[in-house]
């Protein structure tokens, strides 16, 4: 990693240690606000939180409030409520998906069942806006359901396009926007926001964090087809087995031979590689580049949010925010 207009970068563990103690602050939030009156509630809720995650958009959020100003309580129940929003929709996508793990652990719908588990998804949507609304800020409550309704329409056009093969790439970046990458920019939004930072601050902060979002998702896309199921935590390959058409895939397709085509329509009918095994559809995407096609697509929205962030002032969370660019991209995780 190259830095010529900054210092060093700083590694993943000096990132962590930025936020660590507000980080714990977070966990004693979320761990107090998921307490229900109705134990199911609470212990798919306790679950979930005690699941494992890295915590990246509450740490986004805290890294951007610090860079504009000292972290407050509210930035600690912000950082909260978008780690709540974000568990939130991994229930109703596990639910929706038929999922049967979920970071290594079974999925919580396995364990308790699909409609106990959209109800439990409701109820942290909404215990996240209730712990939004004590900031008494109608920005804050506009910002959280936009993004809200943003993510659940974006489900449903995904839902749409379950199983079919003739996905576009501009198809698959929109529902990245939709469900990744406007939460991310959501994230910085709120941190500058609560920090008093000026309206085109707080909007080149959220430009950086939709880039950022956008990278980490087809990195994400990326790792389904290329990582191991032990450091996944899933299997390898979920994504097609479950309908989904990604962008390694799409670039493929586009080159592919009918017989290739074929194969893929065969796995999406049967959602299992019973009849086609994965190793086959690996092939393919790797003999038309589709892996390192969509890394490159990564790196242009890599580059763009090191574009953004790099015209801030020098600061350590400046090189927190700008090192992390690189180590979402560069990830195998």
């Amino acid at each position: 990693m190259a830095f010529s207009r900054i210092g060093r970068a700083l590694s993943a563990r000096e990132i962590r240690d930025l936020v660590s103690a507000d980080l714990e602050k977070v966990e004693s939030e979320i761990h107090l606000e998921s307490i229900a009156s109705v134990d199911a509630v609470t212990a798919i809720s306790k679950y979930l939180h005690g699941n494992g995650g890295k915590r990246l958009r509450p740490t986004l959020l805290l890294l951007c409030n610090k860079l504009i100003g000292e972290t407050t309580p509210g930035a600690i129940r912000l950082a909260a409520v978008v780690e709540m929003i974000h568990t939130a929709t991994l229930v109703h996508d596990d639910v929706i998906d038929y999922s049967q793990t979920r970071r290594g652990k079974p999925s919580a719908n396995v364990l308790w069942g699909n409609h106990t588990c959209v109800l439990a998804g409701d109820w942290l949507y909404m215990q996240a806006f209730q712990i939004a609304l004590r900031e008494r800020n109608f920005r804050i409550l506009d910002i959280l359901i936009s993004l809200t309704q943003m993510m659940v329409e974006g489900e449903l056009l995904q839902l749409e396009r379950i199983g079919k093969i003739d996905i576009t790439e501009g198809d698959y970046m929109e529902l990245v926007d939709r469900k990744t990458a406007s939460l991310f920019s959501a994230c910085a939004r709120l941190g500058a926001l609560i920090a008093g930072a000026d309206e085109n601050t707080e909007s080149n902060l959220s430009d950086f964090a939709w880039n950022l979002g956008m990278a980490f998702q087809l990195i994400d896309d990326v790792l389904d087809f290329t990582s191991r199921e032990s450091v996944l935590g899933k299997p390898v390959g979920n994504d097609l087995r479950e309908g989904k058409v990604t962008l390694s895939l799409i670039y493929a397709l586009s080159d592919a031979a009918p017989d290739e085509r074929q194969q893929v329509e065969t796995v999406l009918r049967d959602a299992n590689y019973g009849r086609v095994g994965l190793d086959r559809i690996l092939a393919m995407i790797e003999r038309h580049q589709g892996v390192e096609r969509a890394r490159q697509r990564a790196q242009v929205f890599t580059d763009k949010a090191r574009e953004i962030i790099a015209d801030f002032p020098e600061s350590p969370y400046q090189r927190a925010l700008l090192t992390l660019t690189d180590l979402i991209t560069e990830r195998e995780f």
